[in-house]
């Protein structure tokens, strides 16, 4: 998954579809995250084991895109991620003020060792790969995949994955959506890869390859205010789901509590009320299968 801001909602179509799943299982979701049993005393702000005394500290990337973050400020507490990491953070008995940002590249969010916050958030696929050297919360989004393409291109007309199999296609390295090229639309030539998020816009852009493939939240954004040349050709699901948790150290005695104040979040409507605030739904995005 890849990181674009979006317009303000009405230049975009509202996701009410996806929303609703956004508490869904990334990938196996009951294999990939660590248990959630937690009591209401265990996670008391006083029981809890933080990295900095007293404050919860909160990793994400930098730039921070919508509508996932705005104005690229974590701390204001605006767009998808900011506001349900306040809102975790407020289950836990932190106020906003006790809550840290701290800049963690998308890649390293993952890698073995040590972890210099308490959780990351930062549109992380649920994997069971990940899962073996880093822990997840519950999820609380999952957000199908989308081919981008240059209006008037081949790619552009395509109907199915398998009319896309002789595309070039263009992926970020690390996120699901090479997975989900490989193996839904199982193309005839290598995906052609790239570092980050601005390089795959790029590729699209001087027709480095034929479309990109994106969660879908990001091909809204990428159509609408990178390349309005461009068009959402169709979405369709990854295997077992692209579900979204918070990442924490592997075996970290927070997790439960992480995911517990998930799950309340959602019991609540809290979570569903952000989703659709701030993602909306997959109106106008035909699917691809």
């Amino acid at each position: 998954m890849l990181r674009f801001r979006l317009l303000a909602p009405f230049v975009l179509v509202l996701f009410a579809a996806l929303a609703v799943t956004a508490c869904g299982s990334k990938k196996s979701s009951s294999t990939s995250t660590a248990s959630t049993t937690a009591s209401a005393a265990s996670c008391s702000k006083s029981n809890l084991d933080l990295h900095t005394a007293g404050q919860l500290t909160v990793g994400t990337d930098k730039p921070a895109y919508p509508p996932y973050f705005e104005d690229n400020k974590p701390t204001n507490g605006k767009g998808f991620e900011s506001a349900v990491a306040y809102a975790i953070a407020g289950k836990l008995g932190f106020s906003p003020a006790e809550v840290k940002w701290t800049t963690v590249p998308f890649n390293s969010s993952y890698a073995p060792g040590p972890k210099k916050f308490d959780f990351d958030v930062n549109e992380i696929s649920i994997t069971p790969q990940r899962s073996k050297v880093v822990d997840f919360s519950a999820p609380y989004y999952t957000a199908p995949q989308a081919v981008v393409a240059t209006k008037g291109s081949d790619a552009a007309s395509a109907t199915s994955l398998s009319s896309l199999a002789s595309a070039q296609l263009g992926v970020q390295v690390g996120t699901t959506s090479l997975d989900a090229v490989n193996s839904q639309i199982k193309p005839s030539s290598q995906p052609k890869v790239f570092n980050d998020s601005n390089d795959v816009v790029s590729a699209l852009k001087e027709k480095q390859v034929d479309a990109i493939v994106v969660d879908l939240p990001t091909a809204f954004y990428i159509t609408s205010a990178q390349v309005p040349s461009a068009k959402i050709v169709g979405q369709f699901n990854a295997p077992g789901g692209d579900s979204w948790g918070a990442l924490l150290g592997k075996q970290s005695a927070l997790t439960a509590c992480v995911s517990k104040a998930i799950t309340d979040l959602r019991a609540s409507g809290e979570l569903k009320r952000i989703t659709d605030q701030w993602m909306g739904a997959a109106a106008g995005a035909p699917v691809l299968r």
